[in-house]
């Protein structure tokens, strides 16, 4: 197996475990290009034997700041957001279970890559958030659909129309984060927890897994055919121009409803 898929992906070997960190520091912005290495390297383990498990972590100070709306923007980047829940699609299709180590901010798309893995191990500083209304846009990457599963639907709602950031400890308590481990032993801690995983019958894990999952991936594809629908119009209102004028100035919105 490659141990590099793109620029920005790379993948080692830790025994029966697979370690697939994102390098694209500070923030690991998502990109079509981005998640279909992501993707492939997902693929990649699943066909490998021996690989029962993945760590998926990111270097630099966040886990994944979701997508550069600026310069997404300017470039049109964003113009067609199914080819990027392609991607999405892609990875909830994977067949064995994947740890994130989550650290600074699991924004947006971030939020959404957090949640697709079956558990998170998170640092203390982590924050977790759903910022699509702050921009004056509709959630995505099928978190409407897999956040409401994880933390359930009141949680979900708030997390959506408050675009609040949740912290390490408070996603503990909700069940959005399974384990809070100090930054410096962030990586170990999932490492650990993925070896545990590791340890069992591969065979086991997978058909276990499956049924847990159930229909997950055709789920999202289908809630993000409905996502991408709603962002095509609001895509295009004085809105969302003003949503992202506004975080990247870092500055509370002035929405005027069109």
């Amino acid at each position: 197996m490659n141990s590099q898929f793109g620029d920005h992906i790379t993948v080692a070997v830790d025994g029966h475990v697979a370690v697939v960190t994102l390098d694209r520091p500070p923030y690991n912005h998502v990109s079509v290009a981005f998640m279909a290495d992501l993707a492939d390297a997902i693929e990649a383990i699943d066909e490998e034997v021996d690989l029962r498990c993945s760590v998926l972590q990111a270097d630099g100070k966040n886990f994944c700041a979701g997508a550069d709306l600026v310069r997404s923007e300017g470039a049109g980047g964003l113009g067609a957001v199914n080819p990027l829940y392609d991607q999405a699609v892609r990875l909830f299709s994977a067949k064995k279970p994947i740890v994130a180590a989550v650290q600074g901010a699991a924004v947006g798309a971030g939020l959404g890559l957090a949640v697709m893995a079956d558990f998170r191990v998170a640092s203390p500083d982590a924050r977790f958030a759903a910022n699509f209304v702050k921009l004056g846009f509709h959630p995505g990457f099928g978190l409407t659909h897999t956040l409401p599963r994880l933390v359930g639907a009141s949680k979900a709602e708030l997390m959506f129309l408050t675009a609040r950031r949740v912290k390490a400890e408070d996603g503990l308590a909700w069940g959005l984060v399974d384990e809070v481990a100090p930054l410096e032993s962030l990586r170990a801690a999932a490492l650990s927890l993925a070896r545990e995983i590791a340890e069992n019958a591969p065979l086991a894990i997978i058909s276990t897994r499956k049924t847990l999952r159930g229909d997950l991936a055709a789920a999202v594809r289908a809630q993000t055919d409905r996502e991408a629908a709603e962002q095509g119009w609001l895509r295009d209102t004085a809105d969302y121009a003003e949503g992202v004028r506004s975080v990247s100035e870092r500055r509370v919105g002035n929405f005027v409803g069109r």
